[in-house]
């Protein structure tokens, strides 16, 4: 094999592909970057066995091939080297010489034939979504996924999609994230979907997603999907599993409803968490008269904030996750929002003032 190629977007292809790329593993192979070169392009592809990682670029191929190089130091050769054009030449016992300018090296490389096939669907649902929305629903849900191994499935976001229709949720036993949007789908044969995607693979969406009307197609087959995003292939297995039946978890009726500014809100409760240091110290809320009282009390001292909001029902205290609360209201997409509750020791809902665009519950904390 013998290429050469522009040393800047090789070498940003080849960071992105590194992402997928096995930091440990019993297949030596895994840790690299698999490279084939033909009909003047170049494949670059990193996997990790669960998610895997899939660009081609434009190339000058004198000599087809492949070869695998270890990802750490193929992408640290090319960040460092001095001109915009790098080659690389492949001998028949995978020695690969990379030279530009008057630098040089050369490394020792893998068989291709080692190098495990990734996934291919053979049947799947074609789905298109805009990467800036689909960017901001993950982001928007993902910071509730577990992390946790008792339920696997659970470290995943929920997609669900029907008609013109995109749900996202995430649930980690704390709490709930749900995100809703428009999406253009619509299929005889598989009207409505249903599938779990790895959190790990969600962030490499955030990561390659720009904030832009392009679109992101998806490929959800029974078992694996694809993302495909400008020029990258993202493939990614699925999580297999009982996921919770979030609708049921969600309370149908409240006995106190608050109407308040979510700018205000956050500001109000991150000033009453200054002095929490651990996750076991709630901040405790007091809803009466018109009035969100904030206290904490730990070991370094005391704090208190209040503010004017509009209230209606009965009144409570209840204690919460600082995080928690502040993960959600950050993530709401609503200068004003809702606030339902029906006593200290039931769920803390956060929902727009119309429509349902959003949703999020925090268990509460006890007191």
């Amino acid at each position: 094999m013998r290429i050469i190629c522009d040393s800047a977007e090789l070498s940003k292809a080849c960071m992105n592909v590194q992402r997928t790329v096995s930091n440990k593993s019993t297949i030596p192979a895994l840790e690299g970057i698999l490279i084939e070169a033909a009909d003047g392009k170049v494949k670059l592809t990193g996997y990790d066995l669960e998610v895997g990682s899939v660009v081609l670029l434009d190339c000058e191929v004198y000599e087809a091939g492949k070869v695998v190089l270890n990802a750490k130091n193929l992408c640290d050769i090319l960040r460092m080297v001095p001109e915009d054009v790098v080659s690389i030449d492949c001998d028949e016992r995978n020695i690969s010489k990379i030279k530009s300018g008057e630098a040089e090296y050369s490394i020792i490389g893998t068989s291709a034939d080692d190098y495990p096939e990734l996934p291919s669907l053979n049947k799947y649902s074609d789905i298109k979504v805009k990467q800036a929305v689909l960017k901001d629903m993950i982001k928007k849900t993902i910071f509730s996924v577990s992390t946790g191994e008792r339920n696997p499935v659970h470290t995943g976001v929920k997609f669900e999609i029907s008609e013109n229709k995109i749900v996202l949720v995430a649930v980690d036993g704390a709490r709930l994230a749900i995100r809703r949007e428009e999406v253009n789908y619509f299929s005889e044969e598989k009207p409505e979907l249903s599938f779990v995607v790895p959190a790990k693979t969600l962030n490499e969406i955030i990561k390659l997603s720009g904030d832009d009307e392009k679109e992101i197609e998806i490929r959800a087959g029974d078992r694996h999907i694809i993302f495909k995003i400008d020029g990258y292939e993202i493939i990614s297995r699925l999580l297999e599993g009982n996921f919770l039946n979030y609708k049921s978890a969600i309370p149908l009726t409240w006995g106190t409803k608050i109407v308040v500014d979510t700018k205000r809100l956050i500001e109000c409760i991150e000033r009453t968490s200054l002095i929490i240091t651990d996750k076991s110290s709630p901040v405790r809320c007091t809803v009466e008269n018109g009035i969100m009282k904030f206290s904490s009390v730990t070991a370094i001292g005391t704090a208190s904030d209040k503010m004017a909001a509009d209230i209606e029902g009965k009144t409570i205290e209840i204690g919460f996750n600082n995080r928690f609360v502040l993960d959600c209201l950050k993530a709401c997409d609503a200068d004003t929002i809702k606030i339902e509750m029906s006593s200290s020791n039931q769920p803390i809902t956060f929902s727009p003032l119309e429509g349902d665009d959003f949703f999020f519950l925090v268990l509460p904390v006890r007191i």
